[in-house]
């Protein structure tokens, strides 16, 4: 029939647009890169039980591991830092040069822990060492995510936002899955005597060259034409104005509700892909090997199904996707706590319940972050206060679970999950619908 096109031309047609070539080229190298750099971060809290004792005074493994963890949440306290000045620049000169400089410095640092000295070699040296390079993993950390997020959503399709918004947390996961596979290939095929000795440092090492393949990916990245047209803007008004400036000023409540809407997930983020396997090895009898096999496959479902995510939320819209999130998790908490038994099978049902409960945050939060702020300071409008909510609420996670279950009180543990759930599931129920927002407009939500 005439004037009627096949599928197979359509298809064609699609992937001949060279428009789409370069948003799935921008979508595949930020999110390969940014992957590369949580490699890095999340290697730390994989080993974090294994390489504690090394850099505190011997005699007390908990207290060790305690500190290690304190230092851990030391790379989330400086993440704002890193945010805001990271931000800046990044809504100023460019999201490329950012995400050059971050992977620089995460792989730096990461190289540093990995060939750093024992606390017998150097006594509190050791633990300086820890926490300089922690801040420097958390000051790339916090420039990091703000502006992959901006660059990742602003190289997609109007109508899918969230479809390459959801890419973000995709690398994100295979990072720490890259860092979770280590973990488990090391503690199976290494003895224990040689996994302490020089196992987890192979790690750090392997994870700091992988930031090389990042560096070179993220040199041949264009900028997104959203950033250009909120240049032009800025050229055309004469405004030359602090990016941090104005969104605290002119963007309060997006502010606001960006911290809001990531109390919940983050705590449940790290609880549940981050820490729980440590968690479980130590509150049951579960091993720490079997748990870290049983990690990496959560995060291969987690992967699988975060795309499918950013899909639905972009068909239904964010609100009914994050409050399922949130709202499994008010119903799920308590349960999942009671199941933990130390047998394999209770491990791999509460962290795949989990992770399925978790896409609605994390297929959804680089959209409805970046569907806040207008480009010319939506770099700073993401990175600031997902950093703040991150460092108050994320990164002390690990640590307030850990202390709760050393001190006897592992029953609130389910406690703390539920009410950070109450809080995103508010927040959740009164924001706007921002599936359809024009995200190059000159005011935000």
């Amino acid at each position: 029939m005439t004037g009627t096109a096949s599928p197979s031309s359509a298809a064609t047609a699609v992937d001949a647009d060279p428009a789409s070539r370069t948003r799935r080229k921008a979508i595949l190298a930020g999110s390969v890169g940014n992957a590369v750099e949580f490699v890095d971060w999340a290697v730390y809290s994989t080993f974090s039980s294994v390489f504690a004792h090394h850099f505190f005074p011997p005699g007390n493994d908990v207290a060790a591991l305690l500190g290690t963890l304190a230092i851990f949440a030391v790379g989330f306290v400086i993440r704002p830092v890193g945010a805001a000045v990271m931000g800046v620049y990044a809504d100023r000169v460019g999201r490329r040069r950012v995400l050059i400089v971050t992977i620089t410095m995460m792989a730096a640092a990461t190289f540093a822990i990995g060939v750093a000295p024992t606390y017998e070699q150097v006594g509190v040296v050791a633990p300086i060492v820890l926490v300089l390079a922690r801040l420097v993993q958390g000051f790339a950390a916090g420039g990091e995510f703000g502006s992959a997020s901006a660059f990742l959503v602003e190289s997609g399709h109007a109508r899918g936002r969230a479809f390459a918004g959801s890419w973000q947390q995709v690398s994100v996961s295979v990072g720490i899955l890259v860092a979770a596979g280590m973990g488990a290939i090391l503690t199976a095929v290494l003895p224990a005597d040689a996994l302490d000795a020089w196992g987890w440092r192979l790690a750090f090492v392997v994870a700091a060259s992988l930031g090389l393949v990042g560096l070179w990916l993220r040199r041949n990245l264009e900028e997104t034409e959203s950033f250009r047209a909120g240049q032009e803007r800025t050229k055309r008004q004469d405004r030359r104005g602090n990016a941090l400036w104005s969104m605290v000023c002119h963007h309060p409540r997006a502010v606001a509700r960006v911290i809001g809407l990531n109390i919940g997930g983050v705590v449940l983020y790290n609880i549940w892909i981050i820490y729980l396997p440590t968690y479980a090895s130590i509150t049951t009898d579960l091993t720490l090997s079997h748990a870290l096999v049983a990690n990496v496959v959560a995060l291969v479902l987690f992967i699988v199904l975060l795309p499918l995510g950013g899909m639905l939320s972009d068909r239904i819209g964010r609100k009914p996707t994050m409050s399922a999130f949130a709202g499994g998790f008010v119903l799920f908490s308590w349960p999942a706590f009671q199941i933990l038994d130390g047998s394999l099978a209770s491990f791999y049902l509460v962290q795949i319940v989990g992770i399925v409960l978790l896409v609605g945050y994390c297929a959804n939060v680089a959209a409805v972050m970046a569907e806040q702020f207008p480009p010319e300071v939506r770099a700073t409008g993401i990175g600031v206060p997902y950093a703040l909510a991150v460092a108050i609420f994320g990164g002390t996670a690990p640590y307030l679970t850990t202390w709760l279950s050393s001190s006897g009180r592992e029953d609130w543990v389910w406690i703390y999950c539920t009410g950070a759930a109450l809080v995103a599931l508010a927040v959740y129920l009164t924001m706007p619908e921002t599936r359809s927002a024009d995200i190059d407009a000159t005011d935000g939500q």
